[in-house]
């Protein structure tokens, strides 16, 4: 989210529930365990969700939070059936609000997922307010709308918790390491996740590694939220409220600590053409035809720049002789007579690929069965995806 989340004065707007500042003794939901060590603890078995019927309605919303700059009016125009749940962060009297602008998107997650525990959707996307980002799926437009269309109910609901990004980079294979002391540019959160996490996980081991693809974009089911008790997510928004770490490293602290609040996992870093064809409905067909498609890419890329070099050679030479006369001009760098046409040429019939390639998996995606292979997961004639 953006820096000016920061220095935006609040006062209690939305929790309903500020009393309440430690996690059930119950512990999870189903939980019979009475111990106070249970309610601090996260080390639960979580279950694979049961989907509906093929056919079936799912209940959606996307919680979004915001500033007052963004504009959110694609909301209304691309997806005017879809349940937009907005919080601003930095205006208190807004009706959707969080208690406090800390923390980025995370106070506002939190506070939606309190106020409204007893009253959820099937599925829940936590999205930010911007339409168009490289946080999303580039797959996929690097487009919300495109995203929030696609995504898999039935994915969301076994899956229990979905990283909304599929791609890797950043965040996975391995990202945080809360044993490292040290900070740096790229991780200023680093050095802080350790006394974090035995404030927010006192009886859970500090981890090795932390890892998720970023950027605290997912989607939870009703079934899987309501397994973890209210008081719990009270008491990690009263964490918030109450830590002395700045707006930024709470919240780069969270965008690593979604995934084991909802999986119990430390490191959750799907396959990407599984959580392409499974999650949005692109199926390549395999591992080997997804590597493909990015090698394809990264050709039409590597042209692409050496197209763009070669015209800076040539605007370079122009200009010379237009300054210094032709003596001048030709002892720079000459580009290759001709090479900037084959370039365009390559690079238009690269593109041609890649998008028929793309149409070929959305369509393949299509087919339940055709996924269910994908993934390597059972199905049976009659099953949906």
């Amino acid at each position: 989210m953006q820096n000016s989340w920061r220095g935006s004065s609040q006062r209690v707007g939305l929790g309903k529930t500020p009393g309440l500042s430690s996690p059930s003794t119950s512990g999870r939901k189903g939980d019979n365990s009475s111990t106070d060590d249970a309610q601090y603890s996260t080390q639960f078995a979580f279950h694979p969700g049961t989907i509906k019927p093929p056919g079936s309605y799912y209940s959606r919303v996307v919680v979004a939070p915001r500033v007052q700059e963004d504009d959110i009016d694609w909301m209304k125009e691309e997806l005017p059936n879809i349940n937009f749940i907005v919080y601003t962060a930095d205006d208190s009297k807004a009706p959707l609000h969080p208690p406090k602008n800390k923390g980025h998107e995370v106070m506002i997650y939190l506070t939606y997922i309190i106020d409204n525990y007893w009253n959820l959707p099937d599925i829940i996307l936590f999205m930010h307010a911007h339409r168009w980002s490289y946080h999303n799926n580039e797959l996929l437009g690097s487009d919300a709308v495109q995203m929030i269309k696609a995504l898999s109910s039935e994915r969301v609901t076994r899956e229990g918790y979905m990283n909304l990004r599929c791609h890797w980079d950043p965040g996975c294979p391995e990202w945080l390491f809360p044993r490292n002391t040290e900070e740096t540019l790229k991780k200023q959160e680093e050095p802080y996740v350790a006394k974090a996490w035995n404030e927010l996980h006192p009886l859970d081991p500090i981890p090795n590694v932390l890892a998720q693809p970023c950027c605290a974009q997912f989607a939870v089911s009703k079934e899987r939220i309501q397994s973890i008790p209210l008081q719990r997510f009270v008491f990690y928004r009263d964490w918030l409220l109450r830590t002395p770490l700045s707006d930024y490293v709470s919240g780069r602290i969270w965008e690593y600590t979604w995934q084991f609040v909802f999986t119990g996992l430390n490191t959750l870093c799907p396959v990407e053409h599984v959580c392409y064809c499974d999650g949005f409905g692109a199926c390549f067909g395999g591992q080997a035809e997804y590597n493909d498609y990015f090698e394809l890419q990264r050709k039409q890329r590597e042209s692409q720049k050496e197209l763009e070099e070669w015209r800076e050679k040539d605007a370079s030479i122009k200009e010379a002789n237009r300054q210094y006369g032709p003596e001048y001009a030709a002892s720079l760098e000459t580009p290759e007579m001709g090479r900037d046409v084959y370039l365009r040429d390559q690079i238009g019939a690269l593109e041609r690929e890649l998008g028929n390639r793309l149409v070929e998996a959305k369509e393949r995606g299509k087919d339940p069965l055709a996924r269910a292979e994908e993934v390597g997961r059972k199905w049976k004639e009659g099953d949906g995806f």
